[in-house]
């Protein structure tokens, strides 16, 4: 149990079965009534976020999270198959648990496995990841890099908005967090 004045940012609790983060926090004491914390939760599976408010002092569950790190080893079907770097056991998880960010995965890749229980929350991978152009509209002479952007589609299946002199089989540097061409290799 934790105490609603001991919320930090980060901090993760359990609420209606959820697990929650806190992402702001607010100590209120008005100058009649009773103290209250303000707080602003997102929810660690699907990414909601709610206001709440609670009373000063008062206790709520403490969400104890598990953080492992995993190689992406194979993919088996629709399956993705991860092997643990400290027991060496291989785990799978399906491209509903990873979320989203499966269009970056590849082989070999280190991931951060955030599980709550048995329950899997989030697959952290690394901020940016370098991967080869299969596939985009050819450079033209006096393409530059402050002109425009162009699709092109990574060795993952991704596609990424590119500068216009990006050409097919180049390596590029991508960050995962905001989807976003970040320079050539």
């Amino acid at each position: 149990m934790i105490s609603s004045n001991d919320f930090r940012t980060g901090v993760t609790i359990v609420l209606d079965e959820s697990v929650w983060r806190v992402v702001e926090f607010l100590h209120v004491k008005p100058g009649k009534g009773s103290a209250f914390v303000r707080t602003k939760l997102k929810n660690a599976k699907t990414g909601n976020v709610v206001e709440r408010t609670f009373r000063a002092g008062e206790t709520v569950p403490q969400a104890i999270l598990e953080k492992s790190e995993m190689q992406h080893t194979y993919k088996d079907g629709e399956e993705y198959v991860f092997m643990d770097m400290e027991t060496y056991e291989e785990g799978r998880l399906s491209a509903a648990e990873i979320g989203d960010r499966v269009k970056y995965l590849k082989e070999e890749m280190k991931v951060n496995v955030v599980r709550w229980g048995t329950q899997i929350l989030e697959v952290e991978l690394p901020n940016s990841v370098t991967l080869e152009v299969i596939e985009t509209d050819p450079g033209v002479k006096g393409d530059t890099a402050t002109g425009g952007t162009k699709p092109a589609i990574v060795e993952t299946g991704a596609q990424v908005m590119v500068p216009l002199f990006i050409a097919k089989g180049e390596r590029i540097r991508i960050d995962t967090r905001t989807d976003t061409y970040q320079g050539r290799e």
